[in-house]
């Protein structure tokens, strides 16, 4: 499964929306400052990696896909890159000041993963966990969307709303555990938004009878365009 977006990496990186500046922000001041060293995991092709940058700490980033690796490098040729699972990568001895995860914490072990970031914190360091919720201004895309897609196979909902911050929480790994939203709404062409779909891991998942007959369904079920309810959530962790 940490390979299953490298076929469509270049559009992963194309179509996925990106992060609001303000999580930069925010990640500055719950942090007391610039971070100096941070560890991003999970960086994919970058999204996340853009908002990083901001900061001007030095980056190095944890994707075992080399497919998106290599786009990854390609955005970026200040970072450094590092083809590997953040459950087999060595924090440096003294941790680093940002662990940070785009839209990656569901990937990563669900027994350790918050235990692992704290490890790999320098004292005072700060977790910095972001991801989207995809959601559609308008109610009755969102049902057409959902009949096409149940129709094919699929079945799993949408996680709960806060459940990265609870998960981290539960944990016992940090004694503070806080999160900022924001709400945005992309307009995508029906093309676009069908390139989208293309890239969410359940797609990647079905057969590709099954992916024909998606994009099929949706294509037909679509208007011209679509707007998005993006929710975007920023969970911020510290002892």
């Amino acid at each position: 499964m940490s390979r299953i977006f490298g076929p469509v990496a270049a559009m992963y990186d194309d179509v996925r929306p990106g992060y609001p500046a303000a999580a930069a922000t925010a990640i500055v001041d719950v942090h007391g400052g610039v971070p100096g060293t941070i560890a991003e995991v999970g960086a994919g092709t970058g999204k996340g990696t853009e908002l990083l940058v901001r900061l001007g700490g030095r980056i190095t980033c944890l994707e075992p896909d080399p497919g998106m690796a290599a786009v990854l490098r390609a955005r970026f040729p200040e970072v450094e890159v590092r083809e590997t699972r953040f459950e087999e990568w060595d924090a440096p001895p003294c941790g680093v000041d940002l662990i940070a995860c785009a839209l990656a914490w569901h990937w990563l072990d669900p027994a350790t993963r918050s235990q692992r970031a704290r490890a790999a914190l320098a004292p005072a360091g700060t977790l910095a966990v972001i991801a989207h919720a995809y959601g559609y201004a308008d109610p009755a895309v969102a049902e057409a969307i959902d009949g096409v897609l149940r129709s094919v196979g699929y079945t799993a909902g949408p996680r709960p709303e806060h459940w990265v911050r609870d998960d981290i929480r539960a944990s016992g790994a940090f004694g503070r555990v806080e999160e900022r939203v924001w709400h945005s709404y992309p307009e995508f062409t029906r093309d676009r938004y069908l390139r989208l779909v293309q890239t969410f891991s359940p797609f990647r998942r079905r057969t590709p009878a099954e992916q024909r007959a998606a994009l099929a369904g949706l294509r037909e079920a679509l208007g011209d365009t679509l707007t998005l309810d993006l929710t975007t959530t920023l969970v911020l962790a510290r002892d």
